[in-house]
C-alpha cells in the first residue's frame, strides 16, 4: 500500500473539512482553530491554557496567540491561576450563548461532509481514527 498516498488523501480531506468549516465560522466571527477551543472548553468546562495546548496537540504558541484574539473578541476570559504563569481560560458569557446556534451551524457542515457515509462506516472511521497515533522509544 501507498501509505503517502492514504496519508495525502486523509490531508485534502481534513483541509477541505476546515476550509468549509471557516466559512460556516465566519458569520459568527470565527475561525475553525478558535472553535476547537470553544468546544473543547464548552465540553470539558475550564482549562488552563498548558491543558489546552497538550488536549488539542497544537504548539503552546499557537494556542497563546489564538487565545489573545478569542480573548479581545469576547468568546473567552485568560484568568491568572495558581501562580503568575499559569492562565485559566473559561468561556464568557457571549460564548455559552452564542454556542447553540454555533454548534448547529457546525453539525450542518458535518453533515455535509459525511453524507455519503454510513451511519456504519461514521462509527468505523471514528474507530480507526483513534487508533491513530504515534508513539516513540525513550
Amino acid at each position: 500500500m501507498n501509505t503517502s498516498h492514504l496519508l495525502h488523501l486523509y490531508h485534502q480531506k481534513l483541509r477541505l473539512f476546515q476550509n468549509e468549516l471557516n466559512i460556516t465560522l465566519k458569520k459568527f466571527g470565527l475561525f475553525q482553530s478558535q472553535w476547537m477551543i470553544l468546544y473543547t472548553l464548552y465540553q470539558r468546562g475550564n482549562m488552563t491554557q498548558t491543558e489546552i495546548w497538550q488536549y488539542l496537540k497544537v504548539e503552546a504558541p499557537t494556542i497563546t496567540r489564538t487565545l489573545v484574539r478569542m480573548e479581545k473578541s469576547g468568546w473567552v476570559e485568560r484568568k491568572i491561576g495558581t501562580d503568575k504563569r499559569e492562565r485559566v481560560v473559561t468561556l464568557t458569557g457571549k460564548a455559552k450563548s452564542t454556542y447553540p446556534d454555533i454548534i448547529e451551524a457546525v453539525k450542518q457542515t458535518e453533515e455535509m461532509f459525511l453524507k455519503r457515509l454510513s451511519e456504519e462506516e461514521k462509527v468505523a472511521l471514528q474507530q480507526l481514527l483513534e487508533k491513530l497515533s504515534i508513539e516513540r522509544d525513550g
